[in-house]
C-alpha cells in the first residue's frame, strides 16, 4: 500500500516510470499534509495564555482534523487502486463482441471509479477550509504561517485532484455524467480559488 510506505519510498515510487502513484495519490497527500497542519495550529492554540475564548473552538477542529486526515491518506491508495481497476478493463478479451461489450462497459466503469476518487479527494478538501480559515483568524498567532501553508496545500489538493477528473471524464461517455461532474469541477475551482485568497488575506506578518 502507497499509504504504508515511508516518505522517502513514496517518492522514490513516484519518480519511477511506474503510472501509480500519481498525480491523484499526491494531491491526496497534499490535503493530508493540510489537514495535519491545521490540526497542529489548533493543538498550539488550545491552552495558550490569550486564547481563552477560542479554545472550544479550536478542540473542536482539532478533533476535525484528526479524522479528515486518515480520509485522506485512504483517497491515496484508492486513486491508485481506481487507474489500475482501468488498466485491467483495458487488458480483457476483446475477440466476440461479448467480449468487446464487456470490455467497454468494465473500461467505462472503470473510467467513473477514476474520476469519483480525485473529485471526492477535492471535495473533502473543500470541507477543510473553513476549519483552516479559523485557526488562520483565530488560532495561535506564531503559527499563523502554518495555517497559510494549509490553505496553499489544500488549494494544491483540490485543483490537483480536480485535473485528474477532467482528464478522466475526456474517455466517459455518458454525457449526462460527464455534464454534471464539469459542472462541479468548476464550480469548485472557482470557490477554492477565492477562499484561498481570503485566508491568505488573514495572514499579517
Amino acid at each position: 500500500m502507497l499509504s504504508t510506505m515511508k516518505i522517502t519510498e513514496f517518492l522514490a515510487a513516484t519518480s519511477s516510470d511506474a503510472p501509480v502513484p500519481g498525480g491523484g495519490s499526491v494531491a491526496a497527500l497534499s490535503a493530508a499534509i493540510a489537514s495535519s497542519l491545521a490540526e497542529m495550529v489548533a493543538n498550539l492554540t488550545i491552552g495558550k495564555k490569550g486564547y481563552d475564548e477560542v479554545q472550544d473552538e479550536m478542540k473542536a477542529i482539532s478533533e476535525k482534523m484528526s479524522a479528515y486526515t486518515p480520509k485522506f491518506v485512504d483517497f491515496i491508495d484508492k486513486d491508485a487502486t481506481s487507474f489500475d481497476d482501468v488498466m485491467k478493463a483495458f487488458k480483457l478479451p476483446k475477440e466476440t463482441d461479448e467480449e468487446k461489450k464487456t470490455r467497454t462497459e468494465a473500461i467505462q466503469n472503470g473510467m467513473k471509479l477514476a474520476a469519483n476518487v480525485p473529485l471526492e479527494t477535492a471535495q473533502a478538501s473543500m470541507e477543510i477550509l473553513g476549519m483552516i480559515e479559523a485557526v488562520v483568524e483565530r488560532g495561535n498567532s506564531n503559527a499563523v504561517t502554518d495555517g497559510a501553508v494549509a490553505a496553499m496545500m489544500t488549494r494544491t489538493a483540490v485543483l490537483s485532484a480536480l485535473y485528474n477528473v477532467k482528464i478522466n471524464l475526456g474517455s466517459i461517455k455518458d454525457a449526462e455524467y460527464v455534464e454534471k461532474a464539469a459542472a462541479e469541477v468548476a464550480r469548485i475551482e472557482k470557490e477554492v480559488v477565492e477562499i484561498e485568497a481570503r485566508i491568505l488575506s488573514k495572514v499579517k506578518l
